[in-house]
């Protein structure tokens, strides 16, 4: 099955979700739309991550995917389960796969989850967390200033140190937090910012790693993998800024030729789905 495996997010932070899966699934093409032209989809209404998530699904399709990832929090928060019961491919988020591999290193279950303020209000990770362990303490905190500084490439220095430091604040009084969840795929590309703010006794958790291990399980399930021996081209697409979104891909995909990525300006077919 030589078809691509789809891939959104509301801007760069799926990248860090891409880049797994390309390690993981080296024979598996990947076709990535980044909705950075309406990033942040935190402070977002659910009806608006809803249309715009919906929105990017129609572009994709028309590429015929075999599978759908949503490397975004918010949107797979407000939309999963829609995609799933309207799609006819396969459709995983990240919210459970970073639920589950929390649960796996925490060692007291008192476990702190950062994101944007539509995926911590949705108290998705939350259920996701109880729903496997009822003991599980949460402690969640809307990160609102990162994804913004993250799509403006800060992710290191003094400014983001600052910003990190000042975001993360409220969680110092939970002192018995052992695990931080990264609510939010843009968050991976300040992580070395936020483990020295948070403090090395902090494990952090990323739903990259077992996002990858869940759609390799779900291709072999539905015989999806892709057995040929051709590296694939990979396609990204962003609705935004070109030049910015070309900077941080290749400074994430910097072990990748860059004659296996091909990256384009996308506009979005409106009003689709929802």
């Amino acid at each position: 099955m030589n078809q691509a495996i789809g891939v959104i997010d509301s801007g760069v932070g799926g990248l860090t979700v891409a880049h797994e899966l390309m390690r993981q699934l080296p024979k598996e093409k990947l076709i990535y739309l980044g909705d950075t032209a309406r990033c942040p989809y935190g402070p977002r209404s659910k009806e608006e991550v809803q249309q715009f998530t919906w929105e990017m699904v129609a572009f994709l399709l028309k590429k015929d995917i075999k599978m759908l990832v949503i490397a975004c929090n918010t949107a797979t928060a407000f939309t999963l389960n829609d995609l799933q019961e309207k799609l006819d491919i396969p459709v995983i988020g990240v919210i459970q796969p970073g639920a589950r591999a929390a649960i796996k290193v925490t060692n007291n279950t008192h476990i702190g989850v950062i994101g944007t303020e539509g995926t911590i209000k949705s108290e998705a990770y939350k259920e996701a967390l109880k729903k496997i362990n009822e003991e599980i303490r949460v402690y969640p905190l809307a990160c609102p200033l990162l994804v913004p500084m993250v799509e403006k490439g800060i992710i290191a220095g003094a400014e983001a140190q600052a910003v990190v430091a000042a975001s993360l604040a409220p969680l110092e009084e939970f002192k018995q937090m052992d695990t931080l969840i990264l609510g939010c795929t843009h968050y991976p590309l300040l992580k070395d910012t936020i483990q020295h703010a948070i403090g090395e006794q902090v494990t952090i958790i990323s739903s990259s790693e077992e996002t990858a291990r869940e759609t390799s399980t779900i291709l072999d399930v539905h015989h999806l993998l892709n057995n040929e021996d051709q590296l694939p081209i990979h396609q990204f697409y962003t609705t935004g800024e070109l030049v910015m979104f070309n900077k941080i891909a290749k400074s994430i995909f910097k072990d990748h030729k860059s004659e296996m990525l091909k990256i384009e300006k996308a506009t979005l077919p409106m009003n689709q789905g929802a």
